[in-house]
């Protein structure tokens, strides 16, 4: 038998050689994947203000949807962007030369600060309308602000840091009053806490960050135009609102730890991100001269927060003496530069510019870039134009760099709603793999993939990778859907051949010992499988074929068991003499066929132990099936080996309490042979009806005569009514057997003396005992003294009858002397019942002319009666209609007919031309006839009192009101 394998690789190459004819004349793959992306809408996309402002734009910041402006040299203009139709402008009150230098406005929306170019610094709380000067603060040029974003409210900013540009760092606090518009002094402190210094001496402080970490910690960034300074420390618990002067004083004699690029722009600028739903940054982005620092924020680490820095450098046309860099914000994937006519993107990933947007010269110079981190919109203004930026779908591409970068997990994980990309990600790892020789994760990845089939198994096979092959197989066939049974069918099949191959080559080498016991209980996973199981039961012929070539008898018998084909299992084992193994799997699988199929093979071997799981089958077996298996069995078994068929069947008789007619005809054939005491003792338990009786009565009296069990067949006999025989039968084994036979039919007397004169007969003339033919005597009353005396021998003298004979005399006038007592009392009886007859006819009753009927209440004298003896009286009619509803049917019938025949009787003769005589004689024979049909009524209608009578008691459990007149009777009473 070829291999399926090779089979299998010949039609591989011979399919690679079609697709590629295919492919050159521009043939596509009916079932994979175009992977062409579609055009898509710009990551960043630009929206022009509908806003023209009525000065120029000197500074704008936005945050929490709040956006500030400030216009010309002393007006304010608020937006609250979720109502734009509703701005607020706000003047400055300021009369001087002063000029907005910078704006800071909170996390919140809520706490503006106004830096002038004349060191003084104004606030202004959303809430209110009146700006304010912060005294403490004047003298100092404000560069950067760090709001405090876990104690500070819309009241009140808890303490906050304060750079200027003369390199201090200072702690401050603002407080709104609630009863007042501002308190004396909103700025309520205003203290140095730290100094920036460059190696030229101090440097102004571009940018403030405060951050907390785990376990109170709290991390403060600081840059100037060339350092970026980082302060670490916990603030004592309950102390937070003090501030951050001990974070700084800790470093008072040393610095601390910073970053330092020799380039310098003249400033600097940081950007952190910050998810939704998240209130830490999750990364940063500093802009400084060498290029962009970029990197993520650690929290869990002890001394800096700052991990993965990497440095991109600015894109070639940017050059930072000639057009340097204005402001940075970064974004999840990306950060954008914004110059003095443009905006760049560069993705954070690969440091490439993936979007540029010029702007018109119309417009100006751009002036600031900056965003809203909670509704991630960036702003970009000149001095009389604002732009916003919506990002939309920033990681559309992102899955592109990271399977560039061969970071393949985090590709995916960013395409993983994009099929087409995802199998590009999945098909570039899978060559990866198989690249640097990771064949089972190369299998895996192009499992996934849409790529032809036959090149990546061919690809495999080529490499001598069959472990891989095999894994590439088992997850392309886990992809696979219901309807693809053809395919589902090759690749189980094939799968099969691979597994018994290698499980071959392993079993033969000894130190592969743990290789292979791995390998197979993956291959019996496999075929266990119950996403498997329909296409392995549909092929299992072709499964067993291939089973069977590699002669690997024990899968053979686990996918047996797996397909539930349990008859070959235990087939299986009866030929290799396994008996106790095939009763095993019958007994555990209990199907009622195997056992009837294989029972007459295993009871010649293991008799006991198969009537026993006959027994724990219980009603489930039929026994009629397994009679057979028996009969073979016994018929070449000793008697100790019978007496397991016995077992079975008494099983069967009585405790399944069977009574198929041919359990029971088969187990008194096994009595019969071996147990003749049990024979009887059977036969007497099934009683004497044979009505009841469930074995055959003619098989069962030919097998006990055949045996010689003459008592079990007199038994029989007396079953079937054969007194006769069975007293016949009886008097060769014993008399007094044959005396119980012989008062079997009791109603039948004739027989019975019949029965015991067979007995007298063998007592007399068999066993010539004349006491004990006496005794026969004594034991049945029907039979006499002369029934026997014919039986005996003429020379027996009549001293042995003496005693007889003179009983039987006796008996004789004792019956004599009864039946005269008989006569005389019958004589006595008759002369009483007619002298009562005699007092009847003379007995009257007398009415008064004022009773009325017991019925109707009416005078009971003027139609005809009836009187009692009870004393009650009824008219005729009045008593006909209580009797007539209570009398039985045939009488109701009668009653009607004597009616009829009365009223036919009344009517006079139609003619009128009949001889005197005639009429005379008919007139007689009317009238005699008349009387007789008065008696008959009379006999029915007055048989007994209405009242009185038995026709009172019987209806003492009828209803008043007849059930069908019951709603009649009801609607009546309404």
């Amino acid at each position: 038998m070829a291999s399926i394998l090779d089979e299998y690789e010949d039609a591989l190459h011979r399919s690679v050689s079609v697709q590629q004819s295919r492919a050159s004349v521009g043939i596509p793959h009916s079932g994979y994947v175009n992977a062409r992306l579609e055009k898509e809408t710009p990551i960043f996309n630009k929206q022009r203000i509908d806003f023209t402002p009525p000065e120029k734009i000197n500074s704008l910041v936005v945050s929490s949807n709040q956006l500030c402006m400030s216009l010309g040299k002393d007006t304010l203009l608020r937006i609250d962007l979720g109502k734009p139709d509703e701005p607020n402008q706000v003047e400055l009150g300021r009369k001087d030369e002063a000029k907005v230098y910078k704006m800071f406005l909170d996390h919140t929306g809520s706490h503006l600060l106004i830096a002038l170019n004349t060191s003084e610094c104004l606030y202004l709380n959303r809430s209110v309308q009146k700006v304010r000067a912060l005294s403490r603060w004047k003298g100092h040029l404000i560069e950067s602000v760090g709001w405090n974003k876990f104690l500070g409210s819309e009241t009140n900013t808890g303490p906050i840091l304060v750079g200027t540009s003369q390199g201090q760092i200072y702690e401050a606090e603002i407080s709104v009053s609630e009863g007042s518009l501002f308190s004396t002094n909103p700025d309520q402190y205003f203290r140095q806490v730290y100094t920036l210094e460059e190696e030229s001496g101090p440097a102004p402080v571009c940018c403030l960050e405060i951050e907390r970490g785990i376990e109170g910690k709290f991390f403060i960034i600081a840059t100037t135009r060339k350092r970026l300074f980082q302060f670490v420390g916990k603030v004592p618990e309950g102390t937070e609102q003090q501030g951050f002067s001990s974070i700084f004083a800790v470093h008072a004699d040393h610095l601390p730890s910073f970053r330092e690029f020799p380039a310098n722009l003249g400033f600097s600028e940081i950007a952190f991100y910050t998810p939704k739903l998240r209130s830490n940054p999750r990364s940063f982005a500093w802009m400084m001269g060498n290029g962009v620092l970029y990197g993520t924020l650690d929290y869990s680490r002890p001394d800096s927060i700052l991990s993965d820095e990497r440095v991109w450098v600015y894109p070639p046309d940017i050059d930072i003496t000639v057009n340097k860099p204005i402001s940075i914000v970064l974004t999840q994937f990306h950060f954008l530069l914004l110059l003095s006519d443009r905006v760049k993107a560069v993705c954070t990933l690969n440091g490439q510019v993936v979007f540029q947007d010029l702007f018109l010269e119309k417009f100006g110079l751009l002036t600031r870039m900056i965003k809203d981190p909670t509704v991630q919109q960036i702003w970009i203004h000149t001095e009389k134009v604002v732009f916003r930026y919506h990002v939309q779908r920033e990681s559309r591409d992102v899955w592109k760099m990271y399977m560039n970068m061969n970071k393949f997990d985090l590709a995916k994980e960013y395409c993983k709603d994009r099929p087409e990309c995802l199998d590009i990600v999945l098909a570039k790892e899978a060559e990866h793999c198989f690249q640097n020789k990771r064949y089972l994760d190369s299998a895996k990845c192009y499992a996934l993939t849409q790529n032809y089939f036959e090149e990546i198994a061919l690809k495999f096979i080529e490499a001598k990778q069959e472990e891989a092959l095999m894994e590439f197989l088992i997850k392309k066939l886990s992809n696979l859907k219901p309807s693809e049974k053809t395919q589902t069918t090759l690749l189980t099949t094939w799968l099969t051949e691979l597994y018994l191959n290698w499980l071959g080559i392993l079993q033969g080498d000894p130190s592969q010992r743990n290789l292979y016991l791995d390998t197979r209980e993956k291959f019996r996973t496999f075929l266990s499988s119950p996403k498997n199981k329909d296409c392995l039961f549909n092929n299992r012929a072709s499964i067993y074929e291939l089973l069977a070539s590699h002669g690997d008898t024990e899968h053979m018998v686990y996918f047996a068991v797996i397909m539930q084909d349990y008859e070959r299992v235990v087939a299986h084992h009866c030929q290799h003499d396994e008996y106790d193994e095939a009763l095993n799997v019958l007994s555990r699988h209990r199907d009622e066929k195997l056992f009837y199929k294989f029972s007459p093979v295993l009871i010649q071997h293991i008799p006991k132990k198969v009537v026993d799981a006959w027994i724990s089958m219980g009603s489930r077996l039929d026994a009629r099936n397994l009679i057979p298996a028996l009969v073979n069995y016994s018929q070449s078994a000793s008697t100790q080996q019978i007496n397991e068929a016995i077992r079975y069947m008494e099983f069967c008789v009585y405790q399944l309490e069977e009574t198929q007619q041919a359990i029971h005809n088969y187990l008194l054939s096994l009595y019969a042979l071996c147990r003749p005491d049990s024979l009887l003792s059977y036969l007497e338990q099934a009683g004497t009806n044979p009505n009841r009786i469930h074995y055959d009565l003619k098989y069962a009296l030919r097998l006990c005569a055949e045996h010689g069990h003459h008592r079990a067949c007199v038994h029989i006999y007396k079953v079937m009514e054969l007194y006769e025989e069975a007293v016949d039968l009886a008097l060769q084994v014993d008399v007094d057997l044959a005396k119980s036979c012989a008062d079997l039919p009791e109603d039948d007397e004739e027989l019975r003396k019949k029965l015991w004169l067979k007995i007298a007969r063998h007592v007399v003339q068999e066993e010539k005992d004349v006491k004990k033919a006496m005794a026969c005597l004594s034991s049945c009353a029907l039979l006499k003294i002369e029934d026997v005396l014919p039986f005996f021998p003429d020379f027996v003298t009549i001293d042995h009858f003496k005693e007889a004979i003179c009983n039987s005399l006796e008996d004789y006038n004792k019956h004599i002397e009864e039946l005269k007592r008989e006569m005389e009392e019958a004589t006595q009886s008759a002369k009483r019942i007619r002298e009562d007859i005699q007092e009847m006819r003379n007995k009257y009753g007398s009415v008064e002319p004022q009773e009325k009927c017991a019925a109707c209440d009416f005078p009971l004298l003027n139609r005809p009666f009836y009187l009692f003896l009870c004393g009650h009286m009824f008219h005729y009619d009045c008593l006909l209609q209580a009797v007539f509803p209570n009398l039985p049917a045939y009488k109701q019938a009668k009653l009607e007919d004597l009616q009829k025949k009365l009223a036919a009787t009344s009517q006079p003769s139609k003619s009128h031309h009949r001889p005197k005589d005639a009429d005379t004689i008919s007139l007689g024979k009317g009238q005699q006839s008349r009387e007789q049909i008065k008696a008959d009524i009379d006999d029915i209608v007055a048989a007994e009192c209405v009242y009185c009578g038995e026709l009172m008691i019987r209806s003492i459990d009828k209803p008043f009101i007849d059930p069908q007149k019951y709603e009649e009777e009801m609607q009546s009473w309404l």
